[in-house]
């Protein structure tokens, strides 16, 4: 692994993790420091971090150099969540149209996530990362069960980024679980039934109202890093 790509790496785990917050000052040389790599790989690194959307240039700063963490806000979430589930959505119906022994597969892989989260939705647990990693599994077993590799590249790229609202928003998210088990139910109905078209319309139907739900707790909440 070249040092550009472990730098890039890493600090696109900081930024997803939190631990670069919406809208800190990014600074060069406090990074490289940090990290432990001299100036060029992590100005490699943030070039494509601003490529992908993760840092933003600073406005009004009086110079291009300066750059923020991109900020959470209400527009960008609506964005990159109509993204994700048009991506998701071609995948679906790509599933959908599996043979009917790899569909079985993958239907009972979308079925144990989706059990699990229920589960935990039943009894209030309030297990954050547990939550988040089966509700990304499922998603992610829909997408790789038909997707081609320029496809899943660009999910690969893009997801992450809505990672980043579910963690900062994860505490009030987590009331609304029942909902999207609701709504995986219907995905997976869809695709054991090998339609295509309504399996794509049900998982950009839990995008959707996955960003409604999270524009409600940005409106009670704040938007996070906006200057």
């Amino acid at each position: 692994m070249s040092l550009g790509t472990s730098a890039y790496q890493q600090l696109r785990d900081m930024i997803v993790n939190g631990k670069l917050a919406p809208g800190t000052w990014v600074i060069e040389a406090d990074l490289a420091a940090r990290l432990g790599y001299s100036r060029t790989p992590i100005r490699g690194a943030l070039q494509l971090l601003q490529q992908e959307g993760y840092v933003i240039g600073a406005p009004n700063s009086g110079s291009k150099s300066r750059m923020l963490v991109a900020p959470l806000t209400k527009e960008d979430a609506r964005e990159l969540y109509s993204i994700i589930g048009h991506l998701e959505g071609l995948s679906a119906r790509l599933t959908a149209q599996l043979p009917l022994a790899k569909r079985r597969e993958t239907i009972a892989l979308l079925k144990t996530f989706n059990k699990g989260l229920m589960e935990l939705a039943k009894v209030g647990h309030s297990d954050a990362q547990r939550i988040f990693e089966l509700d990304l599994n499922f998603h992610r077993t829909v997408v790789e069960a038909s997707a081609g590799p320029r496809l899943l590249e660009i999910h690969r790229t893009v997801q992450p980024q809505a990672e980043r609202y579910w963690r900062l928003y994860a505490g009030a998210i987590l009331e609304e679980l029942d909902k999207s088990t609701a709504e995986h139910e219907e995905i997976i109905a869809a695709i054991s039934a090998g339609d295509a078209d309504q399996a794509e319309l049900a998982i950009r139907r839990n995008w959707q109202n996955g960003v409604d739900r999270l524009s409600q707790l940005i409106d009670t909440l704040g938007e996070r890093g906006s200057r």
